[in-house]
């Protein structure tokens, strides 16, 4: 699998970690910006995806201010892992999960609607995974930048 990124994926890498255009033509706002045509634009983001770098493009939102969401954890058995993350990420529900090394080792938030859809959105993922979710709801609020300026080479 080639794993190379052009220019203009690089930029776009950059370009949309923060103020993704939130209007009716995004990619065509992105192109402008970049220099480039729409059709470069949604070619670049399908090479991302296929690639691996890019999983979905969507809004998040301030938890707490509207719907439902919830830090969660499960136990998975280690040769697992693969399985119940690839799981995991077919729910619209979680935008990522990761590994962390503990007893507890695959973590996601899950972000519903409201608290009834988030409530069945985790007995769905315990039926789909045949895994325990374990909640750990929010105590107190701290909003993290997650962009980052990225090194290419």
């Amino acid at each position: 699998m080639d794993k190379t990124l052009s220019p203009i994926q690089r930029r776009l890498i950059d370009v949309c970690q923060h103020n993704f255009p939130i209007e009716p033509d995004p990619y065509s706002t992105l192109a402008t910006k970049l220099g480039c045509d729409e059709a470069t634009v949604i070619d670049a983001f399908k090479d991302l995806k296929a690639k691996g770098y890019l999983a979905r493009i969507g809004a998040t939102y301030a938890t707490g201010r509207i719907g439902a969401s919830t830090l969660a954890a499960m136990e998975v058995p280690e040769a697992d892992i693969e399985k119940v993350a690839q799981k995991l990420g077919r729910f619209t529900e979680i935008n990522h999960n990761y590994e962390r090394e503990d007893k507890l080792n695959l973590w996601f938030v899950v972000t519903a609607a409201d608290q009834p859809t988030l409530t069945r959105t985790i007995r769905d993922i315990e039926i789909v995974t045949s895994l325990k979710v374990h909640r750990m709801p929010m105590v107190e609020h701290y909003r993290l930048d997650l962009g980052f300026a990225l090194q290419w080479n």
